[in-house]
Parts: C-alpha cells; structure tokens; sequence
C-alpha cells in the first residue's frame, strides 16, 4: 500500500462511520461518543442497505442493548430472522436444483448464496442472499432451460439482443418461480463482457466440493472466488459493504497469493484486487499480509479506492431504476476507469459491433441484419440527433 495513503471518509454519514466501527471492533467496546448525536432511523436504514444487519445485530443484541433504541434493535431482529429462514429456504431449494442437474448430467458451480456464507462465515445466518447463482457452461443452456421451466420457473426476458451479441454482452438469463417466491440467476459468463473470463471447464478443473444439506455441491476454487467477489463487488461500486466484508473474510483464509496474481494478471484485474485490499483494510481494519501488497502493484489502486468512497457517502442503490442521472453519470465513469488499457480497447471495439437499438431504430429482417454493422456509425448519429431535438 502507497505510504502514508489514507481513505477521505469525511462526508460519509457518521451513522455509517458507527456501523463499521462496530463491526470493526467486535471484541472490544465502541466509545460512548460514539454514539452522540446519532440518527437512529438511518443508522437502521444503512445497515439494512449495506446488508451488513445479520453481522451487525448479534453485536448490537451482545453489547450495546443501552446504547441503541430498543424498537431499532428489535426491527433488525426481525430481519435477523427473516434472513435466516429465507436462507434456509435457499439451501433446500439449491439442494433441489443440484438433484434436477445430477439427475440430467450438467456440471453446475455455486457462485455465491448459502455455500457462500458458510465458506466465509461459517454461519449461514451471518449473509443476506436475495437469489440463487449458479454457473453452467453455455452449451447447457438451452438443456437447463428447458427443465426449469417444466419445474415451473419463469424465464424473465428482459435480454434484447440482435447478431447474438447476448452471449458475450451479458452474462445470465434470470427466472423466477411464482409458487416458491424464488429468483434464480443461471450464468454463462461471470460477469458482463466484453472481456477475457476464465472457461467453464477452467473454473470446474480448480472447483471445490462441499456438502450443503443432504446433497454435495460444487463452488469456486478460493482464488477464482477471490477473483470473483472482486470483480462484482467493484462493478457495482462497492455500494453495499457486504461486498467489502466478503473480502474482508476471504483475505483472512489460505488464499496462494502467487496463484492468485498469476490469474489476475492473466485477465487484467491486479488493481481491482488493490483496490478491494485497501478498502478493507482501511474501512473494516482487515490485517492484510503484507505480500498482497508486494505482489499486486496499486499505484492506480489508492485512487480507485477514493472513487468507491462516493457510493458510501449516499444511499446507492443500482439495482432500482431510476438510479438519479448524476448517480448513472459517475458510475458510467467509474466503471471505465476500472478497465485496464488492454480492456478499454476491447470495450472500444465491441461498441462497433452492432446493439438491439439499432434494430429498433431501423428494423430489418433478420436475413440482413449483417448490415448493421456498416450502418451503426448513421444510426447511433441518427439516435443522438433525434435525442438532442427532444431536448
């Protein structure tokens, strides 16, 4: 970590500053200052947001039951408890979904969920999970899909798409069951492209193995997992710390720090993996080895980490549309300043490549939908003309 480089929090709200010193100092006690002109409603509030209430209530319930409004510590009980037994429900129902896959032969790899929480927590009550991810190799797609939806799942098809560019665009088809209340997240790819991803068969060949419930299921090696959570959890911001404190909880486990760089160099995300490191070990006190730091360069890194501070100064949420035009504006910046230079210019090209708005703007049958690609440069010029007289 750069010398002397130190994380400007200064108008992150103090109910947010209170919350991670909590978590921070859960063998010791929060100073009574602490906790003086605090706004209680939003200190509920952020906990809720950040997903950090199941790690944050057994604390508040063991330590500080004086401190803390009774009703703001008897409201996060109950979503301690909802969180449980919704978890609960996850675990049988990926158990379930692992059956139908055995059953028809296709390799799966947890991504995230209840294996997710007891590999790093230890405790499946201790991590919010609103869905099941699951991770297939594309050729098993059209199989998957077919099976879930003879178990009565709802394919969402939100994904548009024209010279199927949706293989390599986006990453997951999303469906949901009406009668079990489930949304489940099938991937092909990780994370949106464009970009260099490791294969399924890769990601299978280093997998680990554990038995969640009665049946045994497939997860992510430590390093891709590692990898992973820090890619996602820098795409979106890191405007929820939950995602902060997966890395906080996986940094603490064996992870082969050579083996590590060795994949992160190879698909261009050695700063991300800084970036996280520095934010964790400056907002929850994670105690980085010091070879992290020796074998990921993070010049770039120390400003990355700074950018991520705007997402906990406020309320983000970019998963609820409208996200407020200066909120979409920044991230759209941030997310291209997390690009290597190799992965800008592949972000460049792939925007020459034709979009569904471009089949919408101009349709034509399907036979000479090859056209587009000389045509884009007018329709996008077209678009921003049109838009602009609007205005």
């Amino acid at each position: 970590m750069q010398k002397n480089f130190k994380l400007d929090v200064s108008r992150v709200p103090k109910e947010l500053k209170l919350i991670l010193k909590m978590i921070r100092q859960q063998d010791r006690i929060v100073e009574g200052e602490w906790f003086l002109n605090i706004d209680w409603n939003k200190f509920y509030e952020l906990a809720i947001h950040h997903r950090v209430f199941p790690l944050l209530y057994p604390i508040l319930e063991r330590k500080y039951q004086q401190n803390i409004p009774e009703k703001i510590t008897k409201a996060m009980g109950k979503e301690y408890q909802k969180n449980t037994f919704r978890m609960l429900h996850l675990t049988a129902e990926l158990e379930q979904f692992s059956k139908l896959c055995s059953k028809n032969n296709i390799p799966f790899i947890v991504l995230k969920g209840p294996v997710l929480a007891q590999d790093l927590y230890g405790d499946l009550s201790l991590r919010t999970c609103g869905d099941l991810d699951v991770f297939i190799s594309i050729n098993n797609l059209e199989i998957l899909d077919n099976l879930l939806q003879e178990q009565g799942y709802k394919k969402d098809e939100y994904i548009q798409t024209v010279l199927n560019d949706w293989k390599w665009r986006h990453h997951h088809f999303t469906y949901f069951h009406p009668v079990k209340n489930l949304k489940l997240e099938i991937h092909w790819r990780l994370h949106p492209g464009p970009g260099k991803e490791p294969s399924f068969k890769d990601l299978w060949e280093r997998k680990r193995e554990t038995i969640l419930s009665n049946h045994p299921v497939c997860f992510l090696g430590r390093e891709d997992l590692f990898l992973f959570l820090v890619s996602h959890g820098a795409r979106h911001g890191w405007s929820r710390l939950r995602w902060l404190l997966d890395i906080h909880h996986i940094s603490l486990q064996n992870v082969d720090i050579d083996k590590l760089k060795k994949l992160s160099k190879k698909h261009h995300n050695s700063h991300i993996v800084s970036q996280a490191l520095i934010l964790t070990n400056q907002l929850l006190g994670t105690n980085i080895n010091e070879g992290y730091f020796k074998k990921f360069p993070n010049g770039k890194s120390s400003m990355l980490a700074q950018l991520a501070i705007f997402y906990l100064e406020r309320m983000v949420n970019l998963h609820t549309d409208p996200v407020p035009k200066d909120v979409s504006r920044y991230h759209s910046r941030h997310l291209y300043s997390l690009m290597s230079f190799k992965q800008k210019i592949i972000y460049m090209i792939s925007t020459l490549y034709p979009y569904p708005e471009d089949a919408q703007t101009l349709p034509l049958p399907k036979v000479f939908h090859f056209l587009y690609f000389p045509l884009r440069p007018f329709l996008w010029v077209w678009r921003k003309t049109k838009k602009m007289a609007v205005s």
